[in-house]
């Protein structure tokens, strides 16, 4: 009886200790700001954020962290960047085009700044502990509007239920495989422009799509394999979905009649750093913000 009583006392307390790490892994970032001062998503400004894009991004979407990390003032600009972001009610009217650059830039921001603090690291995975201790997609938490919003919840409950599937190729988890992190900010007036010149630019690289006309075959991004309920029902109909973003017109040509062979390309959860972004490889499997 002692043996029992022992051993549940010891699962009680290795129950508490996680539940204790887990309580205090949550990061915030932004500020709280009181209802009244709250502004539309439409006044939201992003020129800070299009300055260190600007200043820290290359055109292939790789990021200089070692040069960022290291400037004190352009951290705090971001985390001016991210207090600005926390002004925006939810709930006041906004353009669909405005919601949808603020939430993209604020996915990227808050993506940038949880590695910044990070820094040096080689992969976003090495900070999304599964079940105990701090996962950047779950406890990495901007405060806005007088909640708390994890990337999660801003790529899942805001950004996908706006039914415009090419933000996957316009939200950035800091990874080689990921589409490139575009070195200027996402505005409404631009955003159409912005999301068709990214997503032809992401079906462009051969690490994310490749076609076998021989074999009719399709190798698509894993990102087409996890979210792509957002493009169709099927394969056809994602074939269909991206025929005209694809980079030859043999492969959109293909692509348009829904027919062909489908598989995934191995994906590279390797840092998107400047020095590393043209660099190739296969990397774990887990998918984007699901904790593996």
């Amino acid at each position: 009886m002692k043996t029992k009583s022992l051993m549940t006392v010891t699962a009680c307390l290795v129950l508490l200790s996680a539940s204790v790490s887990m309580a205090g892994s949550k990061r915030y970032v932004g500020i709280q700001v009181p209802a009244a001062s709250r502004v539309s998503i439409n006044d939201i400004d992003h020129s800070a954020w299009q300055q260190l894009l600007s200043r820290y991004v290359d055109e292939r979407g790789g990021v200089n962290y070692r040069a960022w990390h290291a400037s004190t003032g352009d951290v705090t600009l971001l985390d001016q960047y991210i207090e600005e972001l926390s002004r925006a009610s939810l709930t006041q009217s906004s353009t669909r085009g405005a919601q949808l650059a603020y939430f993209i830039n604020a996915y990227n921001a808050v993506t940038v700044r949880g590695i910044l603090q990070e820094y040096p690291t080689s992969s976003i995975r090495n900070h999304t502990a599964k079940v105990i201790g701090y996962n950047i997609w779950h406890d990495l938490l901007l405060q806005v509007d007088g909640r708390a919003m994890s990337l999660d919840s801003i790529e899942h409950k805001m950004l996908r239920k706006m039914q415009e599937p090419r933000i996957h190729f316009a939200i950035v988890c800091a990874s080689i495989s990921c589409p490139r992190l575009l070195n200027e900010a996402y505005t409404a007036d631009r955003l159409e422009q912005q999301l068709t010149t990214n997503t032809r630019d992401f079906f462009a690289q051969p690490g994310n799509f490749r076609y076998d006309a021989g074999r009719k075959r399709f190798q698509l991004s894993a990102i087409l394999d996890w979210f792509g309920s957002d493009f169709g029902a099927n394969n056809a109909e994602v074939l269909r979905a991206i025929a005209s973003y694809l980079p030859d017109a043999a492969s959109a040509a293909a692509a348009r009649t829904g027919r062909g062979k489908v598989s995934y390309l191995d994906y590279d959860w390797g840092l998107n750093e400047a020095a590393k972004s043209a660099a190739t490889g296969a990397g774990g499997s887990a998918r984007r913000g699901a904790g593996g």
